[in-house]
């Protein structure tokens, strides 16, 4: 793994954020692999921190699915599983859209106005694993305003779960981050329309492009 920044040095920064975010974006980068066991000492002394941020993160980036813990040899990188993408992306067929429908009217101007932002963000980005970070941010912002906490949360338990395969999608994809940006942009007018019709449409063909971009990518590539 590259060795990045001491967390000693990145001021108002966490060591445990810093571990996250460093130990996210190798995944999402591809710069560790599915299957990679994540040793805590070495990860501690190749970012200069001690062991307890690196557990921390470690348990944080399990919860996010990109990480596994086995009893037995430890925490360990998650492989691609075609099944259970498959189920996550039902489940968020399922309940995106409407949680959609439920907040374009909603929305207030400050909330699409930050979810701009982070657009305007995505368009851009050129790495791969801030873009995914920034797609996830940009999902989350936008459904807040469903005005619905136990929804909000179940649907953010199934894009964290789904963020290692958006960094599929977009790695297989010759044009992928653009193709979301696009995406993106139409769900940003149905919400900036109040339109919930055209919010729940727009959010269910951004899904499907993106399921059927892992789909395509299934057996050709890996993490």
């Amino acid at each position: 793994m590259h060795r990045p920044t001491p967390a000693a040095d990145l001021g108002l920064r966490t060591a445990h954020q810093f571990v996250k975010d460093s130990l996210r974006r190798a995944v999402l980068r591809g710069a560790l692999a599915g299957g990679a066991r994540l040793i805590q000492a070495d990860i501690a002394t190749d970012l200069g921190v001690s062991i307890t941020p690196v557990r921390e993160a470690l348990r944080d980036l399990a919860t996010e699915g990109l990480v596994r813990i086995d009893p037995h040899r430890g925490a360990i990188v998650s492989t691609v599983s075609l099944p259970e993408v498959r189920e996550v992306y039902q489940l968020r067929r399922l309940l995106e859209p409407a949680a959609a429908s439920l907040a374009a009217p909603r929305i207030s101007a400050d909330e699409l106005g930050r979810a701009a932002v982070l657009q305007a963000e995505m368009d851009g980005e050129l790495d791969r694993a801030r873009w995914v970070e920034l797609n996830r941010a940009f999902h989350g912002a936008l459904l807040q305003a469903a005005g619905s906490p136990r929804l909000a949360a179940i649907v953010g338990q199934l894009q964290d779960a789904a963020t290692l395969y958006v960094a599929l999608s977009v790695k297989v994809r010759p044009l992928g981050m653009e193709s979301g940006n696009e995406e993106h942009r139409a769900i940003l007018a149905a919400f900036g329309s109040r339109d919930p019709a055209a919010a729940r449409l727009a959010v269910r063909r951004h899904l499907r492009s993106t399921m059927e971009s892992i789909e395509a990518a299934d057996g050709t590539s890996a993490m």
